[in-house]
């Protein structure tokens, strides 16, 4: 017989382990002098749809999508926003510290995927905020985030995803951004 290997949101503990953190995270959201005033009119179900939207892509039922919303939609959220890269590791740094208080999993595994989807996806919801709108079809797939496969995507796609966002012609441009960010 062959052991099947969970999800990240079975790992991490399911829905109660998301709504518990992302709860406990806005929290510290609306007490931080620099993250506060973006999220101060946010609605009070935006804890709950963060943390089903995260469980769906990484794994958990499609609560987000069937009920709450879309990829699509959660893109057009952020819109306008202008975020700011201080903004985005204020936001990684409280998550991470909540998700250490409420003892999340902390194997290397699981923190590398869960830091490598909040890399990926802050740094989406960044570039989504200088704009005013989104070349991203409404039927846009949720992301599937798993143990190693970011995003569920292959590196062409996420460059040519990233040339769409952006505007810029030549997938090379992308390329040598992205390596020199990476390797300095």
């Amino acid at each position: 017989m062959t052991a099947t290997i969970p999800t990240l949101f079975e790992w991490a503990g399911g829905t109660p382990a998301f709504e518990l953190l992302f709860n406990k995270f806005y929290d510290k959201v609306l007490a931080d002098e620099l993250l506060e005033p973006v999220f101060k009119h946010m609605s009070p179900l935006h804890r709950m749809h963060v943390a089903h939207f995260v469980s769906e892509v990484f794994g958990g039922p499609k609560t987000y999508s069937e009920t709450e919303g879309s990829h699509y939609a959660m893109i057009n959220k952020h819109l306008q926003k202008h975020l700011t890269e201080a903004h985005r590791k204020r936001w990684i740094e409280l998550l991470l510290q909540t998700a250490d208080e409420l003892s999340l999993p902390d194997d290397p595994e699981f923190r590398s995927a869960f830091m490598a989807y909040l890399e990926w996806g802050t740094r989406i919801a960044v570039l989504n905020s200088q704009t005013d709108n989104t070349t991203e079809s409404p039927d846009t797939p949720m992301p599937k985030w798993g143990w190693g496969v970011p995003g569920d995507h292959t590196f062409p796609e996420i460059i040519k995803h990233v040339c769409k966002m952006t505007g810029v012609q030549g997938q090379h441009i992308i390329i040598t951004a992205l390596l020199a960010f990476m390797f300095g």
